[in-house]
């Protein structure tokens, strides 16, 4: 099962997709990064952005997503626009997509009781990727276990 994991960053969503076959990771060629709404942007862009995302899903063949969750408010709240772009991806129809949120918490917790099987150096990814590589790892070991 392919599990794209999702950090919405200010007006990006960066994405990373990991692929889990009988117990070993690997992580699928996909040249997307990062889909980005613009920062004036209007109904128009968010459907766009949508659309864009619904599309990479199946191209993919990707039913789950997750997505790391942001905080509403305090010191590392998400922005207006993040927000935005989780509920456009939630929102999309015509798929079998599955989405999912994972609290940092969580992340942690999952990460302390089973540590990432490769340093993330090693992946070949972008350091901006890292956050997203997590929240997909997390996410397929969440999958394994609901």
């Amino acid at each position: 099962m392919i599990v794209c994991g999702v950090e919405l960053t200010g007006s990006d969503a960066v994405v990373c997709l990991l692929n889990m076959d009988r117990g070993q990771f690997n992580l699928p060629e996909c040249k997307v990064r990062k889909l980005s709404l613009p920062k004036n942007h209007s109904r128009e862009d968010l459907k766009r952005f949508q659309a864009a995302f619904s599309e990479l899903m199946a191209e993919r063949g990707i039913t789950s997503v997750a997505i790391k969750e942001r905080m509403p408010k305090g010191k590392f709240a998400g922005g207006a626009i993040s927000f935005k772009m989780e509920a456009a991806i939630q929102l999309i129809t015509g798929t079998e997509l599955t989405v999912t949120m994972l609290p940092p918490a969580l992340i942690k917790s999952t990460l302390a009781s089973n540590p990432l099987p490769i340093a993330f150096a090693d992946t070949g990814l972008k350091a901006f990727q890292e956050a997203a590589f997590i929240t997909a790892y997390v996410g397929q070991l969440q999958g394994r276990h609901n």
